[in-house]
């Protein structure tokens, strides 16, 4: 089987591979970020050197790990949602309009919502490595995140809802 033939037959499991790839780059630009902010609020901690954010036991402050997050988060979003749009889902325009670009933000915000609580939680009231109660939280929202945007934003009634306006 020809690999054209294959992604042909395999429309969702190719937009998928695509979501995962668009997510993995930003989970990634997500944890540089709140690493960033963790250690310039953070640095006597971390011995002055920011790969100690990662590999050490440091003790970061509550708040540069939840806003740190949340930082993380919101400039992942921007990366997120315009590759989800070129990339991801590009068959699909509703999300290129106001109304789809309120409603990605709406869920991103939601998305923020989950994992800036339950990194407070994790973190803060459980006691819990940031780093795992991060890496947890994103496999959660990750799915959260498809499924939102797949049935809510990239849906095909969207199509034809953007055709008739």
């Amino acid at each position: 089987m020809k690999i054209k033939e294959f992604i042909d037959k395999h429309k969702t499991l190719m937009e998928i591979a695509r979501f995962v790839i668009v997510g993995g780059i930003a989970t990634v630009i997500d944890f540089v970020c709140m690493s960033i902010f963790i250690y310039l609020f953070n640095m006597e901690t971390y011995g002055y050197n920011i790969i100690n954010v990662v590999f050490s036991k440091g003790d970061a402050t509550v708040w540069s790990v939840v806003v740190g997050t949340g930082v993380g988060f919101v400039i992942s979003l921007v990366f997120n949602y315009l590759a989800s749009i070129f990339f991801v889902f590009s068959d699909n325009g509703f999300a290129k309009t106001k109304k789809g670009a309120v409603a990605f933000v709406l869920l991103a915000v939601a998305g923020l919502g989950i994992h800036t609580l339950f990194m407070y939680i994790g973190y803060d009231l459980l006691h819990i490595n940031e780093w795992i109660v991060k890496i947890a939280l994103t496999l959660i929202v990750m799915v959260f995140n498809y499924v939102t945007r797949k049935f809510l934003i990239f849906k095909s009634d969207n199509k034809e809802t953007l055709e008739k306006e």
